[in-house]
């Protein structure tokens, strides 16, 4: 029985990806304009269609070229695209050029003939002004023939077994003549305040308390991996989840090769004493005055986790939490495992790209608790692929912005970061990073 088909469009490194794929789609096409995101794209879902563009001017037969899916049924569009503009006293906020995006969605999901789409964005489009524009997007499916499920809603990754605060609108969608999905019911209560225990649910401690101490290893000053030597079992079900270890930990997605004994996506931060002080003086919980960073509670739940800004922006990282057992700032594997990624999936190796990538995508968890609602209306069985899938190159995870447009054969999109690393520091890494694979093998 051939598995429904998905198109994710801004899909970043693949929150939203990995989540429908969990729960029975074949994502065969993901359109994403940074090449580097669409480069751990292609890593991570090696047999997917990447698109390295922007959704302006493509079309809905050229993603079907590249899927390879000639004239057959799409059964949802996904995607969250950006929405800047507002309405203003006789203009229409869904005419500013700044919402064209949100325009191509509609109109790519149209010549899809897509049965079901799910758009996803901030919750700051419900209030305020912006709320006058989500009307409008409302009005604009309902023009083209799609129904939407009302009212719309936001739901927080809390509430669907991942150990951070994280709010996003979701809006369910469907061509007229199918059923509209409904909204996936909460799985896990969110608590009061967030250095609380949970009711029920992953705590913090749950998603970090086995990973390895990425500040025993010098190597991760140069390199994003290591090999970890006897890496013990994990005590709770949402690690070993993460670990692949358990029965459900695929769902109904593809499994992949990978090598559970590397601890990846774990460059260490180079921490002043001082900055170390203030961070082991801070409370479980609480907010570290001077640099701003939440401190995460061991029975807690994360605060948001956010991207930051790219580099024609000024390139600003976002604060990445203070872990609650060390006086440190998480490492992006970390911050993975805060947002529901499992380890077997790979980031960019430097800290601000592989946290930007994070930050950007939706918990693979929430996705799939969505997904798993279309599933349901599509009428459709999910089935359990056995064949595993082997990874992409490393080396698509540790190009500049250059070569990674040159791989893409795309102009640069997107204003080039300076690396602070030098020649020889740069030399060093690639040779330990020779060796890790190596001794990976």
């Amino acid at each position: 029985m051939e598995r429904p088909i998905a198109i994710d469009l801004f899909a970043g490194a693949g929150g939203m990806s990995l989540g429908f794929e969990q729960a029975g789609f074949d994502v065969v096409a993901a359109v994403e304009i940074d090449p580097i995101h669409a480069a751990a794209h292609k890593f991570n879902f090696p047999h997917c269609a990447v698109l390295a563009r922007s959704v302006v001017g493509l079309t809905g037969q050229e993603i079907r070229r590249a899927a390879g899916i000639g004239d057959g049924s799409v059964d949802v569009v996904i995607g969250g695209a950006p929405c800047q503009g507002f309405s203003m006293i006789g203009h229409r906020a869904m005419d500013d050029p700044r919402n064209s995006l949100v325009r191509d969605f509609v109109r790519i999901v149209c010549e899809l003939e897509a049965k079901h789409f799910v758009f996803e964005n901030v919750k700051g489009l419900t209030v305020g002004r912006h709320r006058i524009f989500l009307e409008e997007l409302i009005r604009e499916f309902s023009s083209v023939g799609y129904s939407l499920r009302e009212p719309w809603r936001v739901l927080n990754a809390a509430n669907y077994g991942v150990p951070q605060d994280r709010q996003r609108l979701f809006l369910l969608g469907s061509k007229r003549g199918f059923e509209v999905p409904k909204y996936p019911a909460a799985t896990t209560r969110l608590p009061k305040e967030r250095w609380r225990s949970l009711p029920d649910g992953p705590t913090c401690e749950d998603a970090l308390s086995d990973l390895p101490d990425a500040e025993r290893y010098p190597v991760l000053n140069f390199t994003d991996e290591v090999v970890v030597l006897g890496w013990p079992r994990p005590q709770n079900e949402y690690a070993q989840d993460m670990r692949c270890l358990t029965n459900r930990a695929w769902w109904f997605g593809h499994p992949r090769e990978w090598r559970p004994q590397t601890l990846t996506s774990s460059m260490r931060t180079d921490h002043t004493d001082i900055s170390r002080r203030r961070f082991g003086q801070t409370p479980p919980g609480s907010v570290e005055p001077i640099s701003r960073f939440f401190r995460l509670s061991a029975k807690g739940i994360s605060s948001t986790l956010r991207a930051g800004t790219d580099a024609a922006r000024g390139a600003f990282t976002s604060p990445r939490p203070i872990h609650y057992r060390y006086a440190r700032c998480v490492t992006v594997r970390e911050m993975a495992r805060l947002h529901g990624f499992p380890d077997w999936f790979r980031f960019h190796e430097t800290k601000w790209n592989g946290a930007r990538q994070i930050g950007n995508a939706v918990p693979p968890p929430l996705a799939r608790a969505v997904a798993s609602s279309v599933i349901w209306s599509l009428g459709t069985q999910p089935t359990q692929p056995t064949q595993a899938v082997a990874l992409g190159d490393d080396a698509l995870l540790r190009m500049a912005m250059v070569d990674a447009s040159h791989f893409w054969s795309v102009v640069t999109p997107i204003a080039r970061r300076t690396r602070k690393s030098g020649a020889r520091k740069r030399k060093q890494l690639d040779i330990e990073a020779d060796r890790l694979r190596t001794m990976g093998r």
